[in-house]
């Protein structure tokens, strides 16, 4: 099934919107607001806290959406196609794209040191988020999704639990990676590596954001219930 037609209400939580309607988390992306980590709070509510108009953000949801005809409504794929979508669209690519942006952020370090614009720590910090992805996917890999895939979700709520608490620091790791690379703007004299860096680090932390958003918000809700 495509994108759902249902009218946007301000009761409406982020995750919901995220999950059931094409473009709706690259929106909420676009204002900084949190629909993977701390989605289950209503449209209302995050554009109070955002200092949004619920209105305009309404508009610019309705808009987009036009833009997304091959979204997937993975809230009604079946768990095994879900499960085998994470591996491939995220964990797979996490995988591929880490050593990358690593190599990349240790040549500018190096390369530009003198420069006040430098993204100092960046390489270090991208280390320590492989690391933490790297455990925890394999958690996943190697204990939750057999638990899943084997129909005994109903028995995963405490690894689920911890899967989610680490989420949780996961985002604060993609925080912190925004801080140090001055929100993905590079300065006006920065060189080809350095804004080829800061896209892929954009395009990056959106691609983990959507991969919490799956699993905080469809994937693990949808366990529980088998």
């Amino acid at each position: 099934m495509t994108t759902t037609t249902d009218p946007i209400t301000p009761r409406t939580t982020l995750s919901d919107l995220a999950a059931t309607r094409a473009g709706a988390s690259r929106v909420f992306y676009r204002h900084g607001l949190d629909f993977c980590c701390h989605g289950r709070v209503s449209l209302a509510d995050a554009c109070v806290a955002k200092a949004i108009a619920l209105d305009d953000l309404v508009r610019e949801l309705e808009a987009e959406q036009p833009a997304h005809a091959d979204f997937r409504r993975w809230d009604e794929q079946p768990i095994p196609q879900l499960v085998e979508h994470v591996l491939e669209r995220f964990h797979a690519a996490h995988r591929a794209e880490l050593p990358r942006l690593h190599e990349m952020a240790a040549k500018v370090e190096r390369v530009h040191a003198e420069k006040s614009s430098c993204p100092r720590g960046l390489a270090a910090h991208l280390q320590h988020i492989a690391e933490e992805l790297e455990a925890h996917m394999q958690k996943e890999e190697q204990v939750l999704f057999p638990l899943i895939l084997s129909g005994r979700g109903r028995m995963a709520s405490v690894p689920i639990q911890v899967m989610e608490e680490e989420h949780v620091d996961h985002g604060r790791n993609l925080d912190r990676l925004r801080e140090l690379a001055h929100g993905f703007a590079p300065p006006a004299d920065a060189c080809g590596t350095w804004r080829a860096l800061y896209l892929g680090l954009a395009e990056f932390d959106e691609e983990v954001r959507q991969h919490i958003h799956l699993e905080n918000n469809v994937l693990f809700p949808r366990a529980l219930r088998t």
